[in-house]
């Protein structure tokens, strides 16, 4: 038995740690957290000092016994979860819940898993920090209050499973703003000018007019007057210029760098840079700090001198503008900078090409440039033309790296040629093109994790959950606007006559981005109208600042509870008493045949348009909206249109066709038949032609591809991707094989791995009876039952065995009690009538 346990967080991070550590050490994974607060009790004294109950999940109470007779038989327990708060969280719930001996356990924190850290860590170690531990807390504790405080009353006042939360609520809030800004902006329009100038070589040189102007009638005279004037340079400006690189990444920048330039998610990010990590490749992922070691600078220092000379290295250390900056040592860089790439997944590799540039950047040499600014002047006019050029004179860091940017209309400036003042030049094309000013961007992921950063909400490990609740959540969704068409003016100056065209562009169109849903809106509306506090930007970064100070150790944890709560609590059951249903209720005008007000509003099963109210006489008629409407946005028209429904286009082989919607979105019904329309389709526009396309479409898809044993095989595809389907069984399809052009043996295969994988299912899913099966030495399987197990012989394929076969072999092996005990009272009986 190993003298040394120790205890990380995941099975990825102990496999690369064991392979450290000699045989004295055995390392296992907690899988996280052990210990949470309760999911059916608030599990706070809000009564008391606002402790918290911590309960083992049911999942866990199997790792939990077994991480406790480890920890028994072994002379040292080295607790070595994340050097973050929540890793601090976790060990502390270690030592509690397994009742480990202070004297024997010892708390150790790495920031990359390598040999040399791993080693220097087990040669420093530490008690478990509690200032952390109470930040943790702070956090988790109040989360927990706001949540469940909440929930409640939106339950009340907006919608049934509903749910709350500080950090979100705040994001749903920014989204939701954001939306309205665009909603309510008017674009402007006005003329923008440009040109193309040439040398006397013929080399050309793009300029703008500084100026716009406001109407068709003005650019098309400020075009005129060009019509036979003359050009020169009137002046060149030229100054020198250094960019400097950035820094290297922190949590936030490496989501939105990776967001830029490699369209990852937030959490996808975090997925890969967890991978990383726990297989030694790069430094702790979670952190704030743009510090790098001096093991790395000198690390850094050594690659850029190799490969790019002396010249081309400048170490430098940053300073970070976060407070405690999460207690982390360094930003996110590779353990190793002398690995230029790694050979592992695609997108892991892509991940870390990411890091290693950006770190060797860091430390490289300034760019110098030379920035040209020119001016060009008319003979006909006053206005003033101007180009602008940049020569890179040395590259530096750009040799390797140059950080994206979120400004869609920002463009590098391009090189000029060789110019002087005085220098005649001549006009090729000039042309004044209607713009309009745009609305406010609406958030991508990265941007959004931006902002926060920027408010000062939320740190490094809740960016990422935020984001994915938000979404789960139904709060907030990513838009797929395709946007609309609008025309545009352009005019040409061409042989000294002005052409005027009227063009068209398609705007508005914003695929990707986080844009609110309706529920989503009317939650943000009644939670800033009666939580303005919960809600504000400043109180949710003051709450930031104390659990900081939580974590060093200046403020108190369960005074801040206490503080909070005291004001908190009272105005929740206020709001509960007195506020009104918020249903984002909105009058659209009135039903022509009744009128009656035709309003639309949130109901229990989502977005409806009404026409009446509760309090007529006879009962309002509804309809659902359609999943590409929303409350603010849909016209009366629309609206009233949706009563057509369901519609009747005609009959197809003696049964009706119609067309409705459904909680799946729109669809034909012909018999007992039901027929997804494309998506993007309308509703409204299916004909019966159209209709009967579709049913003869879904009849040839329904069509048998062929039979396994006995029994037709069909195919479709449905919301989770192309499937077959067999004796009521739905198999997916996945893209190893080719959907089109499925053979029998294809067929075969499927399904007999589907059977057995639901076998297996079946063996693995019976908690009660603890039963499972699992492979032996020698190719044979195993049934256990606790400390009990059956061996099975080689022919017998345990994954065919049914429930009631598997426990008939637990039986014949080991009788149950109540049979012994039977077995026992017979033998008595017998010997006592004797």
């Amino acid at each position: 038995m190993a003298k040394n346990l120790v205890i990380v967080e995941s099975p990825a991070k102990a496999k690369t740690i064991e392979k450290f550590l000699g045989k004295d050490y055995k390392v296992e994974s907690s899988f996280g957290h052990i210990a949470d607060l309760p999911s059916k009790e608030l599990g706070v004294d809000v009564e008391g000092d606002f402790s918290a109950k911590y309960v083992v999940g049911s999942d866990k109470k199997t790792l939990v016994k077994k991480l406790k007779d480890l920890a028994k038989k072994a002379e040292v327990v080295w607790l070595a979860s994340d050097e973050d708060r929540e890793g601090e969280a976790i060990a502390w719930h270690l030592a509690e819940t397994l009742k480990l001996d202070k004297d024997k356990t010892k708390r150790i924190v790495f920031n990359s898993i390598t040999k040399n850290a791993i080693l220097k860590a087990i040669e420093t170690p530490r008690t478990i920090d509690y200032n952390l531990v109470n930040a943790q807390q702070a956090r988790r504790v109040l989360d927990r209050l706001v949540g469940y405080e909440l929930s409640p009353v939106l339950w009340k006042k907006v919608k049934g499973g509903l749910s709350a939360g500080r950090v979100q609520s705040v994001s749903v809030r920014l989204i939701v703003e954001r939306e309205r800004e665009i909603q309510e902006f008017k674009p402007e329009a006005s003329f923008k000018v440009s040109a193309v100038f040439t040398t006397d070589k013929g080399v050309a040189v793009k300029a703008k007019l500084p100026k716009s102007f406001n109407t068709l009638e003005e650019a098309k005279a400020f075009l005129q007057e060009n019509a036979n004037a003359e050009f020169k340079v009137g002046n060149l400006d030229k100054k020198p210029a250094k960019k400097s690189p950035s820094a290297p990444f922190t949590t936030s920048t490496l989501q939105q760098e990776a967001s830029r330039k490699l369209y990852f998610s937030v959490s996808k990010t975090m997925n890969l840079a967890q991978r990383l990590y726990e297989a030694g490749l790069i430094t702790y992922m979670r952190t704030d700090s743009v510090n790098l070691s001096g093991e790395a600078i000198s690390a850094a220092q050594k690659e850029i001198e190799s490969y790019y000379g002396k010249e081309y290295s400048q170490p430098r250390n940053f300073t970070g503008k976060s407070k405690g900056a999460q207690e982390a040592h360094e930003a996110i860089r590779p353990t190793d900078m002398s690995k230029h790439s790694v050979n592992i997944e695609r997108d892991q590799a892509r991940l870390y090409d990411l890091i290693w540039k950006r770190t060797l950047a860091s430390q490289m040499s300034e760019a110098e440039l030379e920035r040209t600014h020119v001016k060009i002047e008319a003979s006909t006019h006053d206005e003033v033309f101007s180009a602008n050029g940049e020569i890179i004179k040395f590259e530096g860091f750009l040799k390797v790296y140059l950080e994206g940017t979120d400004d869609e209309e920002e463009q590098e400036e391009g090189m000029l040629p060789p110019l002087k003042v005085g220098q005649p030049l001549a006009n090729k094309v000039m042309d004044a093109t209607q713009r309009f000013t745009r609305a406010p961007y609406r958030y991508t992921e990265a941007s959004l994790v931006k902002k926060l950063e920027e408010l000062g909400i939320g740190r490094p490990s809740t960016y990422a959950p935020t984001i994915s609740t938000i979404q789960n959540r139904g709060y907030v969704e990513r838009s797929a606007l395709e946007g609309m068409e609008r025309s545009y003016y352009k005019l040409t100056l061409t042989d000294a006559a002005v052409k005027e065209e009227k063009l068209t562009e398609t705007v508005g169109a914003d695929k990707g981005k986080l844009v609110p849903t309706d529920i989503g809106m009317i939650v943000n509306d009644f939670l800033v109208n009666n939580f303005e506090n919960i809600l504000d930007y400043n109180f949710t970064a003051k709450v930031e600042e104390s659990f900081d100070n939580i974590a060093e150790g200046v403020e108190d944890w369960q005074a801040m509870m206490k503080g909070f709560y005291q004001d908190f609590h009272p105005h929740v059951k206020e709001v509960e008493e007195n506020a009104g249903r918020e249903t984002g209720e909105r009058i659209l005008g009135e039903d022509p045949e009744t009128g009656k007000p035709v309003s639309v509003r949130l109901g229990r099963f989502g977005p409806m348009v009404q026409i009446g109210s509760s309090e007529d006489e006879e009962k309002p008629k509804f309809a659902s909206l359609l999943p590409d409407q929303s409350l603010d946005k849909i016209t009366f028209e629309e609206a009233m249109d949706l009563f057509k429904l369901p519609r009747t286009v005609g009959t197809y082989e003696g049964e009706e066709l119609q067309v409705n919607v459904g909680r799946f979105g729109p669809y034909v019904k012909h018999g007992k038949k039901y027929i997804s329309l494309d998506k993007g389709e309308d509703v409204m526009g299916v004909t019966k032609e159209r209709a009967i396309e579709l049913v003869k479409a879904k009849e040839k898809a329904d069509a048998p591809i062929t039979t396994y044993k006995g029994k037709d095989v069909t195919k479709g595809k449905g919301r989770f991707g192309p499937f077959i389907k067999w004796d009521g069984i739905f198999i997916n399809v996945n893209k190893k094989f080719d959907f089109d052009n499925l053979s029998e043996e294809d067929v075969a295969f499927l399904i007999e791995d589907k059977l057995k994988k639901e076998a297996e299912k079946l063996l693995n899913e019976w908690p009660e009876e603890n039963i499972r099966v699992e492979k032996a030495r020698w190719g044979r399987s195993v049934i256990k039952k606790g400390t009990k197990k059956v061996e099975l012989s080689k022919d017998v394929d345990a994954a065919a065995l049914s429930l009631d076969e598997v426990k008939a072999l637990i039986e014949q092996k080991y009788p149950s009690k109540a049979k012994k005990s039977t077995a026992k009272t017979k033998t008595k009986a017998k010997a006592k009538s004797k």
